[in-house]
């Protein structure tokens, strides 16, 4: 990345230490991290909205966007970056998963983005772009990412939210 943007990345990280050292604070971003791993909490709201509303749709359309998102960020647009994840020698509060990709941009973010778009097609908008914000602020908390990362996932996700979301509103 640009020597400006690892600054900012360094001054953010600096700033957010102070959240560290709260226990209810790691708790709360450590649990939504690893329960974001792999999408897994995404495709389970999926199919619990899904249920709910009696329409099996709405989950194979999250599944579906979310496919194609881990597809392109995991893929060719990580390798296109390549960049270094944070460097953490201390012990962490909790255990967490090391991803095997590189940082840029954070998955988690994107893809919690594009399900916060496509599971608020029917109600609870503010709800849903709450919980993927929380997810993605996550990443910095636990230090997986830096703030760059995830704010290019957060608009790499709105982007792909929004295509998503207009192609299952004319599939239904």
């Amino acid at each position: 990345m640009h020597p400006s943007i690892d600054r900012l990345d360094d001054r953010l990280d600096e700033a957010w230490e102070t959240l560290r050292s709260i226990p209810a604070l790691d708790r709360i971003f450590y649990t939504a991290s690893e329960a974001a791993d792999f999408s897994v909490l995404w495709h389970t709201l999926g199919v619990v909205q899904a249920i709910v509303e009696d329409d099996p749709k709405i989950a194979l359309a999250l599944s579906a966007a979310l496919g194609v998102e881990s597809a392109l960020i995991n893929g060719p647009v990580k390798s296109l970056f390549k960049r270094s994840r944070p460097v953490h020698a201390g012990e962490r509060p909790h255990t967490l998963r090391q991803p095997k990709t590189t940082s840029f941009p954070s998955g988690h973010a994107s893809a919690a983005m594009v399900a916060a778009a496509m599971l608020s097609r029917r109600s609870g908008g503010p709800l849903w772009y709450g919980l993927a914000g929380v997810v993605a602020l996550s990443r910095i908390h636990v230090r997986i990412h830096h703030g760059s990362d995830v704010a290019g996932g957060l608009i790499a996700g709105v982007a792909l939210g929004a295509a998503a979301r207009r192609l299952a509103d004319a599939w239904h």
